[in-house]
């Protein structure tokens, strides 16, 4: 069975994008609107990779990704922040809090298929 993919982001638009290529890459997805609905999805259902946007209403990023490293989950989640928080002090907040790579908005699958080579999450071809 294919690694399962959360797409947490706030955006419609932006959920749909990365669904689109995450599913073209052979991937399973689930989405999320925020990063709450993200915490209550993995409560019952862990999966492989999180995309998970830093801006967001009810549970920011970093909050949420804190809240999933404290849960303890197995197997431990890959995690892939992707914001457009660009500053060296917030990539290194969000490595620290655990994130596993970051990846700058807008992306496109190229970029996407690069940093989840990068993670071991699929092969790069």
């Amino acid at each position: 069975m294919s690694p399962l993919c959360l797409v947490v982001d706030d955006s419609r638009v932006i959920r749909r994008v990365a669904l689109d290529i995450l599913k073209g890459l052979g991937l399973r997805t689930a989405e999320a609107e925020h990063g709450l609905a993200a915490v209550e999805f993995c409560r019952t259902t862990v999966p492989e990779m999180v995309l998970l946007d830093w801006n967001m209403p009810e549970m920011d990023g970093i909050t949420c990704l804190r809240a999933l490293r404290a849960m303890n989950l197995e197997p431990r989640p890959l995690v892939v922040m992707c914001t457009t928080e660009s500053g060296l002090a917030k990539i290194r907040e969000a490595l620290e809090a655990g994130a596993d790579e970051y990846i700058m908005k807008p992306y496109d699958r190229e970029v996407l298929l690069d940093k989840l080579a990068q993670v071991g999450l699929v092969e790069r071809t």
